[in-house]
């Protein structure tokens, strides 16, 4: 059984990984005979979203990984110390986490940078040649790690396909259940929860481009 990597930001759509996202895309993993295995960034967390109001928490804070494991049921690494060799490719479900906690697109747009380990550990995927799936706003990622003329999609908002043409990704726009390829990068990305509308939504199109992305091992 071939191993895969599944970065996570937290668990919670708000601040961290957004749940149905990572859970549909391991599923699709081990339904499709892949055997993810978790990381994440051991880093404190932007800040701690109250889930019921939607309102920043204040005075609370959370670690990412530890935040991670809920949604990794225990079984997971730090980035820092994982080593690419290890998988055959890598996915990056979305929620706020890949813009507040792996990256800082939320805050800085355009200007954002991304987490010094998970950069790392991208990159590395990135001049191994290995393939990767970028799901929901995490391929606001892409540009920085693959650099100018990648194909992207977040889906249709224009403003994030705006910054992510301002950071030199080629946006292009997509619907939900699709996916959009760059063959020579071996780089999917999907919308998901960007568009979806429901569950079920955001489950074809993941379960689509997983498939999409084993493909290209």
């Amino acid at each position: 059984m071939m191993k895969v990597a599944v970065i996570l930001s937290g668990c919670g759509v708000y601040d961290g990984a957004e749940i149905h996202e990572s859970v549909l895309t391991m599923l699709a993993l081990v339904r499709a005979g892949a055997e993810p295995e978790f990381l994440a960034p051991d880093i404190p967390q932007l800040h701690v979203v109250n889930h019921l109001t939607g309102e920043v928490a204040s005075g609370e804070s959370r670690n990412v990984l530890v935040e991670s494991a809920r949604i990794a049921r225990g079984k997971i690494k730090d980035i820092a110390q994982a080593n690419v060799g290890d998988y055959a490719a890598v996915f990056f479900p979305g929620g706020f986490g890949a813009a507040k906690n792996l990256s800082d697109f939320a805050i800085k747009g355009a200007d954002c940078q991304i987490q010094a380990d998970v950069l790392r550990f991208a990159k590395a995927v990135a001049a191994a040649g290995k393939p990767a799936c970028y799901i929901c706003i995490a391929p606001a990622m892409i540009p920085h790690v693959y650099g100018s003329g990648t194909a992207v999609t977040i889906g249709t908002d224009e403003a994030t396909a705006a910054a992510i043409t301002a950071m030199g990704g080629q946006h292009i726009s997509c619907p939900v259940k699709e996916f959009v390829i760059d063959k020579d990068r071996k780089l999917v990305s999907t919308p998901a929860y960007m568009l979806a509308e429901n569950i079920a939504d955001a489950a074809t199109g993941i379960e689509a481009a997983v498939k999409a992305t084993l493909a290209l091992i």
